[in-house]
Order: structure tokens, then C-alpha cells, then sequence
């Protein structure tokens, strides 16, 4: 066994140059392994993990304070994939067909967590602007009256004249995540994760069409049907219409 001397140089060199047991061997002249071995015993044969931030949790009182926007991209299909059914067996010519990409663009409200949800081909400044247009009507349409929208940095969100304009217009005022902070847009974040979980991989589909036909379906069930646990087990919908702080 090494002398406590020699144990103390290889850690040292290991917390001066955060080598691996390889390079550090080189520079003090013994094994690999029993450099391996040493930092291992002393606890520093990993980098010690950065510290995670403290999660800061929001909610803005009244629902339309503020919604989130993003959008996910799916892969499109002409038969079940290996996602649900488990099997990889696609033919080369089932690979050179490149049936390509589809996009969820989704609204979702801070307070109710209300959602609005459509599926296009392309995340096209146009195309978001269209988007964004059929939501705030839908929005409108169960009372709600938007004062903010927060996206992330996105150039068809950043660079979008027509949105800039049509938020302009609706007096609704457009805020943007920090860089390389996707947690601030959390809510549509987490609601995007959930469309994946049940509704693109909640069921078997035989194609990426028919799957397309069940969005509404689902969007439907989870804004008036499906139990929140972020609302005490409630649905979105019955947040909407209640007053402020009185739905606790």
C-alpha cells in the first residue's frame, strides 16, 4: 500500500488538474490502477457534483396574467415505431422514405393552466403568428383577457415582426426566458412533456395521421377531464372562470 505521502500527491494533483487516474499516473509514476485505487478510497475519484438551484415556484393570481408558448418537434410515421411497440425492425426502404417532422405549438395559461395546442409541419414565423392568433380567439372565448406572453429565445419568436405586431395590438406584452433558463418557461415545459407521455406515446397509433386526428380529443380531456396535481386533482377548465384567490 502507498505511503500516506504518496496518497496525499495523487489526490493533490487530482483536485490541482482534475485529471483522470490515466494522466495522473504519468505525472506521479505509479499504476494506473493504483492511482484508480487511491483516489477512489479518498472519495475524489469523481467530480463532485454542482449544487442544484433552488426551484422558485410562481403563479400569477388571475387567469391571462401570463401565458407560456413553445413548441416539440414529433417524427412522423407510416407505421407504429419502436417508441411503443418495442421493435426495431424498419425496412431500408421504410428508412429511405425521410417521412420527416411535425410540430406541437402550444399556449399555456399560468394561472388555470389552460392549454391550446395545434400541430403543423413547420415552426415558420407565419405559421406562429396564425398559431398565436387562434389561441388568443380560443383564450377570449372562456373570458380569458391576456397581458403577457413568455416564450424562449427562439428566432421565429425573437425576429417575428407579425407577432410583435399582433401582440402590439392586443395590447399583450411579450417577455422572454434568460438564456439557457428553460425552468422560468416551465409550465408549457412540463405541459409539452405530458402531450409526449399521453398523448404521442399514450397510445398506438398506425400512423403519424392518425395520430394528428386524436389531438383534439385529447387536448379536450385534458382542459375539462384530466385530474392537475398541480390543482389539488382538478381540471384546467374549473380554474378559468373562478375568481382570484378563491379556487384554493
Amino acid at each position: 500500500m502507498l505511503s500516506a505521502d504518496e496518497q496525499a500527491r495523487i489526490c493533490a494533483a487530482r483536485r490541482r488538474s482534475g485529471w483522470g487516474p490515466r494522466l495522473i499516473a504519468g505525472e506521479t509514476g505509479h499504476p494506473h490502477a493504483t492511482v484508480w485505487r487511491t483516489l477512489h478510497r479518498a472519495g475524489v475519484s469523481r467530480p463532485p457534483r454542482a449544487p442544484r438551484e433552488q426551484a422558485r415556484r410562481y403563479e400569477w393570481p388571475c387567469p391571462g396574467d401570463l401565458l407560456h408558448i413553445d413548441s416539440k418537434r414529433f417524427g412522423r410515421f407510416t407505421r407504429p415505431g419502436h417508441a411503443v411497440t418495442g421493435i426495431r425492425d424498419r425496412t431500408g426502404a421504410e428508412k429511405r422514405l425521410r417521412v420527416g417532422w411535425e410540430f406541437v405549438h402550444s399556449i399555456v395559461d399560468d394561472h388555470s393552466r389552460l392549454a391550446y395546442s395545434e400541430l403543423h409541419r413547420d415552426e415558420r414565423a407565419s405559421t406562429v403568428v396564425a398559431f398565436v392568433e387562434r389561441a388568443l380567439a380560443v383564450f377570449a372565448s372562456h373570458g380569458l383577457e391576456p397581458k403577457r406572453l413568455m416564450s424562449d429565445n427562439a428566432w421565429t419568436y425573437t425576429h417575428n415582426r407579425a407577432l410583435a405586431q399582433l401582440l402590439s395590438s392586443r395590447s399583450i406584452r411579450h417577455l422572454l426566458i434568460p438564456p439557457h433558463r428553460p425552468q422560468v418557461n416551465g409550465k408549457v415545459e412540463r405541459y409539452q412533456q405530458t402531450v409526449k407521455r399521453e398523448w404521442a406515446l399514450g397510445q398506438t397509433y398506425r400512423s403519424s395521421e392518425h395520430r394528428a386526428a386524436a389531438l383534439s380529443h385529447w387536448l379536450n380531456h385534458y382542459n375539462t377531464r384530466r385530474p392537475h396535481s398541480a390543482l389539488d386533482g382538478r381540471p384546467p377548465i374549473s380554474r378559468v372562470h373562478n375568481l382570484p384567490r378563491q379556487d384554493n
